[in-house]
């Protein structure tokens, strides 16, 4: 069966591998956050998490001091031991830390893109 949802995300999420700590009302979990964007992200986890909870969640980047702590956010979607975020409210330090790592991602996804163009033309197939 196809997917038919429709993504109607204003920002591109980029893969990222990033441990993550993150807390409900009820419950503590910890994860991996599979994308991220200027907005929210993906987590994998050993539990489920229901759609609409509230989380907090603190991302742990590979500079350990530009962690990013996010005060709110609501769980728009969850599938098995995967859950969305968006995110609420967090701290402007922590948006200039966010901004840094989108910047970094896209600049890594820009020269990935042109190194493979670059190639590809070097090493026309015959």
């Amino acid at each position: 069966m196809a997917d038919t949802e429709t993504n109607f995300r204003s920002y591109h999420r980029y893969p990222v591998t990033y441990p993550v700590v993150f807390g409900g009302a009820p419950f503590v979990g910890e994860g991996t956050v599979g994308d991220l964007s200027l907005t929210g992200c993906s987590v994998t986890c050993d539990r489920t998490v229901l759609e609409g909870s509230y989380v907090r969640l603190s991302l742990i980047l590979p500079d350990p001091t530009s962690s990013l702590f996010i005060e709110l956010g609501k769980v728009r979607w969850s599938r098995g031991n995967r859950f969305g975020v968006e995110f609420i409210r967090f701290p402007t330090l922590t948006r200039h830390r966010l901004d840094r790592v989108i910047e970094e991602q896209l600049t890594g996804l820009l020269e990935r893109r042109v190194n493979a163009t670059a190639h590809s033309k070097s090493h026309p197939i015959s």
